[in-house]
């Protein structure tokens, strides 16, 4: 059972378009297949199943008079709902996500806002085994089949919240080799115990965290060099 004071149906009734466009987007692009994706299937494989069994979850946060340690302190807040939100066991909450849409960033400054705040955001998000993603309107991030394919941009802007799975070591090296090491050693560790204790899930493709456990070898040996380097 649901009560609006006064208010509340005043920032419904201006948050609610967004919300309509953001689902759009969701049913039309990110839930179907498309040409240019490289491979079968939806853009996002889990989107249906997720929006058949309710597990999508949307907010929409205004950012306007915030600074940024109060927005990255909001998207933690939404970090620490989307755990507590049921289902919290089992497959059915892989499929489970939580979309943040921003609708006061204008599109021309998203790759600054969002893009800055998500590499701040995202060691806060793996370390618990979850996935955050930034989507924007000129996002560059590509498709893992298609170089050219770009699944990441919406036409507002918004963090996605979504647990891990094996395929996300392709989001989990970055160019700095500490962090690097940090979200592949988060991913190791949650593939191999949380991901069966927790959800039940058997692992598709060991190559998948023998190629982890490479790169953080080669991670590590780079800081040496490095050290190295700086010894001289």
């Amino acid at each position: 059972m649901q009560l609006y004071t006064p208010t509340d149906l005043n920032q419904l009734e201006q948050d609610l378009p967004y919300l309509i466009k953001t689902m759009e987007w969701v049913e039309n692009f990110v839930g179907r297949s498309h040409p240019d994706l490289g491979r079968p299937g939806p853009v996002c494989p889990f989107v249906p199943h997720s929006i058949r069994s309710n597990s999508m979850s949307l907010a929409v946060l205004r950012i306007k008079n915030l600074e940024r340690q109060e927005l990255i302190d909001n998207v933690l807040r939404y970090r620490d709902i989307f755990l507590e939100t049921e289902p919290r066991e089992g497959v059915a909450a892989l499929k489970k996500a939580l979309l943040i849409v921003l609708p006061d960033v204008d599109p021309d400054d998203a790759t600054e806002i969002i893009d800055s705040n998500h590499q701040i955001l995202k060691p806060f998000f793996v370390e618990l085994g979850l996935m955050i993603g930034e989507f924007h309107k000129h996002t560059q991030g590509t498709g893992a089949h298609n170089p050219k394919f770009h699944p990441f941009q919406s036409p507002i802007p918004m963090f996605v919240i979504r647990y891990m799975v094996e395929s996300d070591i392709l989001f989990l090296q970055d160019k700095n080799p500490r962090l690097r090491i940090q979200y592949l050693q988060a991913y190791l560790h949650y593939l191999e115990s949380v991901y069966s204790q927790k959800f039940g899930q058997k692992i598709k493709d060991e190559t998948k965290l023998e190629k982890a456990r490479q790169l953080i070898q080669i991670a590590q040996e780079q800081l040496q060099a490095e050290n190295l380097d700086c010894t001289h």
